[in-house]
């Protein structure tokens, strides 16, 4: 139960950053694509990546890797939303919009991802 708790409470706290980087990205570039959603996927698919290797080479428990991989990085990245916007693109007939949103989200995901795992590498050894 209390781990349980602690994955709640790291899910909330991801949440809460989710929705201020959402926020602020509204707030500096404008509603006219979802810079925050992008944001907060690249940067979860970096931090997870780092969580996920730690947790292997027996860094991290296996409980701190269920608090921040599903728990926080649960709460902060979303597919569902990146997902949802893309198909607001394609319905309103902006295609390119929807495209980029795509191909941006998955090429910059990838390589935060690959770079998390490299710098998780470069500190915790091979």
């Amino acid at each position: 139960m209390a781990l349980l708790l602690k994955v709640c409470l790291a899910g909330a706290i991801g949440t809460g950053i989710r929705y201020l980087v959402g926020l602020a990205a509204i707030r500096l570039f404008g509603a006219t694509f979802p810079w925050g959603t992008l944001a907060v996927n690249v940067v979860g698919c970096f931090f997870m990546s780092i969580v996920a290797y730690a947790a292997a080479r027996l860094v991290i428990s296996s409980d701190a890797r269920l608090v921040l991989g599903a728990g926080f990085m649960g709460g902060l990245t979303t597919y569902s939303a990146f997902n949802w916007e893309t198909i607001a693109f394609l319905r309103d007939g902006a295609w390119g919009t929807g495209l980029v949103n795509v191909a941006v989200t998955l090429a910059a995901c990838l390589a935060a991802g690959m770079l998390g795992l490299a710098l998780a590498r470069a500190v915790l050894g091979s």
